[in-house]
């Protein structure tokens, strides 16, 4: 006796359905950029009616703050695992390892980085993606205070300069992406630990900062 076969649902969960949108609208706005992408070419491509669209967003520029909201949280997680890797109470390795997973991650992602904040500076006041990541950096300042590891008289001030100075850096290795990409972070490491009063440890021939 044949099993009966199981029924395939006809749609999909509406979380699926907006990543997929939203996969579709990364996509098309990398190859060919945002003001030549339609929202036909994005339903096109996730292959969905335009009313589906609509269903999750009401125009190009939500999808596109949509997709700004998850690069941000994706680039969070991402260093938050890196820094997670070292013990709590080893603030010097955990701020080593977000200064580096940044770096590494906006080379990585910057293509990305660079549509979906085309019209976002850097400097803007109340830029909450921005102030997300600072607050990530800020745990690990305050906790290495905590701990004894450093003396900030200001730690918010010194998360801004810190993420100012990576994110700034990093555009010049991303300009100049034939130089030595190891030393160049390593460099930028031992900087920020001097800023917060810690002596970079000699670095052994064969290993990362």
């Amino acid at each position: 006796m044949q099993t009966p076969a199981v029924a395939r649902p006809r749609t999909k969960p509406a979380e699926t359905r907006q990543e997929e949108l939203m996969d579709a609208a990364q996509a098309l706005f990398l190859s060919q950029g945002v003001d030549a992408t339609t929202i036909s070419d994005i339903v096109a491509a996730a292959d969905v009616a335009k009313g589906t669209f609509y269903t999750y967003f009401a125009s190009r520029t939500e999808i596109l703050q949509a997709l700004a909201q998850r690069y941000t949280q994706r680039f969070m997680e991402d260093v938050d695992r890196a820094v997670q890797q070292y013990p709590t109470r080893d603030g010097v390795a955990r701020l080593r390892a977000w200064i580096r997973a940044n770096i590494e991650l906006y080379v990585h992602t910057h293509a990305l980085h660079d549509v979906v904040y085309a019209n976002h500076h850097h400097h803007q006041r109340g830029n909450a993606e921005r102030n997300a990541i600072q607050q990530q950096l800020l745990a690990i300042l305050d906790a290495g205070i905590a701990d004894g590891l450093w003396q900030l008289p200001a730690p918010q001030v010194t998360a801004s300069l810190i993420y100012a100075g990576v994110h700034g850096a990093t555009d010049d290795l991303i300009a100049a992406p034939a130089q030595d990409a190891e030393a160049f972070i390593g460099a930028v490491v031992d900087d920020c630990l001097r800023m917060v009063g810690v002596s970079p440890a000699p670095k052994r021939a064969g290993t990362r900062r």
